[in-house]
């Protein structure tokens, strides 16, 4: 399994969110490095972002391309994408970062 997973809620309808695009990224000073995609499944999680032992200390950020995904049900958003940006300390951890998510609003924690 991948050392960063991530898992989106929409609380707007209890359900999870299916079908949406995630990138991951590595932040280095000014420049961010595409390092993983993916798009959730019909549980709303995403289990194969980045390949075991890829993970080094550092910043990343998530990005969830959620306005395609309300556009498709017929919901309007405010937010079309969320960048969500963490720090790495310990690569030999497991990072869940989960996304609660409604069309105008959303939370994020660090998951197990």
């Amino acid at each position: 399994m991948s050392p960063i997973t991530t898992h989106i809620l929409d609380t707007a309808v209890g359900k999870p969110a299916a079908g949406v695009y995630v990138t991951l990224e590595r932040i280095e000073g000014e420049v961010s490095v595409a390092i993983g995609t993916g798009t959730t499944d019909d549980d709303g999680r995403i289990k194969t972002l980045l390949e075991e032992n890829a993970l080094t200390a550092g910043t990343y950020q998530l990005t969830f391309f959620v306005g395609e995904y309300l556009a498709a049900a017929g919901r309007e958003t405010f937010y079309p994408r969320v960048p969500v940006i963490f720090e790495v300390k310990n690569p030999d951890e497991h990072y869940h970062v989960p996304l609660l998510l409604n069309p105008f609003g959303y939370s994020t924690y660090r998951g197990s």
